[in-house]
């Protein structure tokens, strides 16, 4: 009864003076910790109301009250993003709902932050024409993790919140593998991929920053194609950057993190490692075990459920794919032979081939004429230097001859 919006409502109105609710909406939250709702006041205020289910959770928007009290104004001032701010708060069995002002703008799915980087919405105010365009979607968020990772760790430290080095992270990630294990509900094949990644370990060599460690799209809210927050700091500590990557993996078209990576490599004050994509590959692997262990602890069903498919669909994937780690691509697949028939006839049609191009060359050498100095024959270069139907690759060379007739493109790296 006390996480209908209704009452979240009540706790507003009794959690900051003056507040008079008069509609309620949803606010999109983890349904296994807490209750949320957005409350509309009678002079037209927004706030959002998070209300624990459990002890845990209430624990943890008590740590984010800690948080959000170690982000004074001055570094607040630093961040392209907004920050929640607690305006109130009321206890109630043990468990402390909190109330924060709300922020600009709203959630979108992992399709939809594609499609408005893309396409972006049009700002509320159109700019002047002497502003700066303003940057994709993808770039935005790039940019904003490369200023929260560059935050000093006193940040973190001052407020006594974990910090971890490199090699802390990785046997962390070891221990919780141990634990997911003893369920004997995962597929074998992944507990093995996991734990040699784990085991490698020029992938858990890098700089730890100042991580938000609970970064997903239900945590970032968008304003007509701007970036306005990031919400939920329950987890903010010193550790693997690749965490609040892991997230991106989930996008159907690889070109959007890689768009945020590069765009994080300008902003942040030191470079991102090489390994760093793929720990998050590996993070996002491995969430689907968290999420499965989590069940099992709670004794829910539905959980276990629900992660066992996840699991079970991840290992077909992996297997089709035959991804030798987190993050590394198989081999390419092998195009069918063709059949015996249509080879030897694609290899007669190129005997005729050559035979007509070499009675072309006979009558071009018997008839004695020039070629016109405007026409560019296969295999001559014509006015730009290209052979018709040849391309160069950035890096790479046009020729002329067989090497244009072959119609072979580099991909480049």
């Amino acid at each position: 009864m006390r996480t209908t919006p209704e009452l979240l409502a009540a706790v507003a109105a009794a959690a900051v003076p003056g507040v008079a609710p008069v509609a309620t909406g949803p606010s999109p939250d983890d349904a296994a910790d807490f209750r949320s709702c957005v409350v509309q006041d009678s002079e037209g205020r927004r706030w959002r109301v998070r209300s624990p289910l459990n002890t845990e959770a209430s624990m943890r928007l008590e740590t984010e009250h800690l948080v959000l009290q170690a982000f004074t104004p001055s570094v607040r001032s630093r961040l392209p993003f907004h920050l929640p701010t607690i305006a109130g708060s009321v206890a109630q069995d043990g468990l402390r709902t909190f109330v924060y002002s709300h922020l600009p703008g709203h959630t979108l799915s992992l399709r939809e932050f594609q499609r408005q980087n893309e396409h972006p919405e049009p700002p509320v105010h159109a700019p002047s024409p002497s502003a700066t365009p303003r940057a994709p979607l993808a770039v935005q968020l790039g940019r904003s993790l490369g200023c929260l990772h560059s935050l000093p760790r006193a940040l973190v430290m001052d407020a006594d919140l974990p910090a971890y080095s490199a090699e802390q992270c990785r046997k962390r990630m070891l221990h919780d593998l141990d634990q997911a294990a003893t369920t004997g509900l995962i597929p074998g094949d992944l507990l093995r991929r996991w734990e040699e990644a784990l085991e490698d370990t020029t992938l858990w060599q890098f700089s730890t920053r100042v991580v938000h460690g609970d970064l997903h799209e239900d945590n970032i809210t968008v304003d007509h194609g701007s970036l306005a927050s990031f919400t939920g700091w329950s987890d903010l500590h010193v550790g693997d950057p690749a965490v609040d990557f892991s997230w991106l993996v989930g996008m159907s078209d690889p070109a959007f993190a890689d768009t945020v990576l590069e765009a994080y490599s300008v902003a942040a004050v030191q470079p991102p490692d090489r390994h760093l994509l793929r720990r998050a590959h590996l993070k996002a692997e491995f969430a689907l075990a968290e999420w499965l262990v989590r069940g099992v602890d709670r004794g829910i069903t539905s959980m276990v459920d629900n992660a066992q498919r996840m699991l079970t669909t991840l290992a077909a994937d992996v297997r089709a794919s035959a991804s030798p780690s987190p993050g590394v691509a198989g081999p390419p697949p092998v195009p069918p032979a063709p059949p015996a028939s249509t080879a030897s006839a694609a290899a007669s049609g190129a005997d005729r081939t050559g035979d007509s191009a070499d009675d072309s060359v006979d009558r071009a050498d018997s008839g004695g004429r020039a070629l016109d100095g405007d026409s560019a024959p296969d295999g001559h270069p014509g006015e730009d230097g290209l052979s018709p139907g040849h391309h160069s690759s950035e890096g790479g060379s046009s020729t002329g001859g067989s090497s244009a007739a072959s119609g072979s493109v580099t991909p480049t790296s």
